[in-house]
């Protein structure tokens, strides 16, 4: 299953703070590999993931997740 909007999403928010992906993965102690795959949602990331990549962009759990029915 593919997971496209919050890609999508993911890969927005991250722009628009400013980051590149090297920088968030380290930031989130992930590989880049992993990133990269989330943000073309093919890779279904767990909810504590998903709560650190909204913390650490400074948005809520909720605004990254609200379309995909996740939170």
């Amino acid at each position: 299953m593919e997971y496209v909007q919050l890609a999508q999403r993911v890969r927005a928010f991250r722009k628009l703070k400013g980051y590149t992906q090297q920088e968030l993965a380290k930031l989130l102690g992930v590989s880049v590999a992993v990133l990269g795959s989330l943000e073309r949602g093919t890779r279904k990331p767990d909810k504590k993931l998903l709560m650190r990549i909204s913390a650490t962009l400074g948005i809520s759990y909720e605004e990254l997740v609200a379309e995909n029915g996740e939170a």
